[in-house]
């Protein structure tokens, strides 16, 4: 079973590094299929570095609710417009459990279904109009067990008509007979004889001896020679009609893989069917789902790392089991109805606790995940000046960079000159953002870390128009962006609200209007949001 490691909403490089170094370990360990998945769009930095150390970024999933894709759904034989009703019968009495089974095009899109009601209430018409349209020749001679007695040359693609039966000695059985006819007989060459000179489309011996009389017939009628009694042949002949005739082909409700299973029940529940198409995005037909199906669904399987907060985390998580949490932030509210596996830590970043995992199971990252991983411990450590960082932190980095064979100092260089500040300024606060809610207060806090602060601070009054915007549209109480400066080991802080609260919460003597620059400040999780909330008890 497939298990998604997922980072926080707005994901930094420590969130998507430590989806992809988590993968890693656990499909080492060979448990199960672990895959690293992002919620929100790469930064310019965790863009670099995938590309740097040769990562694919991981996929973005923007939910985990149960999808018809989780259902073990039904796969059962998809039949082609052409084949005949005996042989969709013939399934329906291997398969007695399902009731539908779907009918394609070439390009296996979704042409009709077939059930065995369909099939029955086709069969017993035939009793009050006895008649055959059209029957494909090959349908016939399947259905039958047959084969033709004329020559070669002579060639039927179809057979149409009335179907007669012809008993012995009944004399009016063939007073009637014409090119709309087919006749069953047995043994009763003068019945034979009498269709042939009366041109009906079709003669059927049934059982007959008479077979090697008639083979190599020059006859524009069709003579067809079946080890079927003539009872069992007319409801066969019947049954070769292609079953895309009578298929169900208007106003049938599908649905698809990626529908989630809420909308899918509450369309189930204001229908009568039994059983329904399922299709892909192609719009192939997959399978089909039964009203049963949706009783014990199968739950998405999610890892969370780098947070454990539900306003942070993938829409969804109700539905989705829980698996572990892996993470360095405050307990949230993430809940489970069961025991689940967490690890947090008070470390600077996610990836020095899986780092340490992978010493715990004696296991050692590639090259170049190690590479990767010593980057995300940088970054979240803003190379190692945060106040979150632990001389673990440092240990951990140092022993990624050696199995990678890089010097720390430079790949701090490489990471935080990777941000580009040419972007749009919704871009650059949308990187990176968060949203808290402290004692009564809703805040939006958003980071950019840099090495060249003051080109982002020549932009001042554009990120200040855009954090106007963002607290309109979300009510937010008050809208904050650090800009910090690992050169300068301190940030300055953009902020829309009263600045009187960030004045007494840093103990600042004064502050200018909507920014302040606060040296030492380099962490949201563990200086700024710690700060805020003991100014708001």
């Amino acid at each position: 079973m497939t298990t998604y490691v997922c980072g926080h909403r707005n994901p930094d490089t420590d969130s998507i590094v430590a989806a992809i170094s988590y993968a890693a370990l656990y499909n080492m360990l060979g448990e199960s299929d672990y895959v690293p998945v992002r919620l929100g769009h790469l930064n310019d930095e965790s863009t670099f570095l995938l590309n740097r150390f040769g990562f694919e970024p991981p996929a973005r999933i923007t939910s985990v609710r149960t999808q018809v894709r989780d259902v073990e759904y039904d796969t059962p034989p998809r039949l082609a417009a052409g084949v005949p009703v005996s042989y969709a019968w013939n399934l329906m009495l291997e398969y007695p459990n399902l009731s539908m089974f779907p009918i394609i095009r070439e390009d296996e899109t979704l042409y009709g279904v077939i059930t065995g009601s369909a099939i029955a209430q086709n069969d017993m018409q035939t009793i009050q109009t006895p008649v055959v349209h059209d029957a494909p020749i090959l349908n016939v001679l399947s259905a039958l067990e047959g084969h033709i007695l004329n020559r070669e040359e002579d060639y039927f693609e179809s057979i149409s008509g009335e179907v007669t039966i012809a008993l012995p000695g009944g004399g009016d059985n063939l007073r009637n007979i014409g090119r709309e006819s087919i006749v069953l007989c047995g043994s009763q060459p003068d019945v034979v004889d009498t269709a042939l000179k009366q041109g009906a489309g079709c003669v059927i011996l049934c059982q007959s001896s008479l077979a090697e009389q008639y083979r190599g017939i020059a006859s524009e009628t069709c003579v067809i020679s079946t080890p079927l009694d003539a009872w069992r042949a007319a409801r066969w002949l019947y049954l070769a009609t292609p079953v895309g005739r009578i298929a169900k082909t208007e106003e049938v409700k599908v649905f698809h893989l990626d529908d989630y299973l809420d909308d899918v029940k509450e369309a189930v529940l204001t229908s009568r069917h039994r059983s329904y198409p399922i299709l892909d995005r192609q719009e192939k037909v997959v399978g089909t789902l039964s009203r049963y199906h949706l009783l014990q669904p199968r739950r998405k399987r999610i890892v969370l790392v780098d947070h454990n907060e539900t306003g942070q985390s993938v829409a969804g998580l109700d539905q989705a089991e829980l698996a572990a949490v892996i993470d360095h932030h405050r307990l949230a509210d993430v809940q489970t109805g069961y025991p689940v596996y967490v690890r947090n830590e008070p470390v600077g970043s996610t990836n020095t606790i899986i780092a340490t995992m992978f010493q715990e199971n004696g296991l050692m990252p590639g090259e170049k995940l190690a590479g990767l991983m010593a980057a995300a411990i940088i970054s979240d450590t803003v190379m190692f000046k945060s106040p979150t960082t632990t001389p673990r932190d440092r240990r951990m980095a140092e022993r990624l960079a050696k199995i990678a064979g890089l010097d720390l100092e430079k790949l701090g260089q490489e990471v935080f000159s990777a941000s580009s500040s040419d972007k749009t300024a919704d871009v650059l606060l949308g990187t990176d953002l968060k949203e808290f809610n402290l004692s009564d207060h809703y805040i939006i806090i958003s980071q950019i870390t840099t090495m060249d602060s003051a080109s982002l601070m020549n932009r001042k009054q554009e990120l200040l128009a855009e954090m106007e915007k963002i607290r309109k549209d979300r009510k937010a109480d008050m809208v904050l962006l650090m800009i910090t400066d690992v050169l300068r080991e301190g940030t300055d802080l953009l902020f829309l609200g009263d600045g009187e609260v960030i004045q007494h919460a840093f103990d600042l003597r004064e502050i200018r209007e909507n920014d302040v620059f606060i040296p030492g400040l380099v962490s949201r999780k563990k200086q700024l949001v710690p700060a805020l909330t003991a100014l708001w008890g």
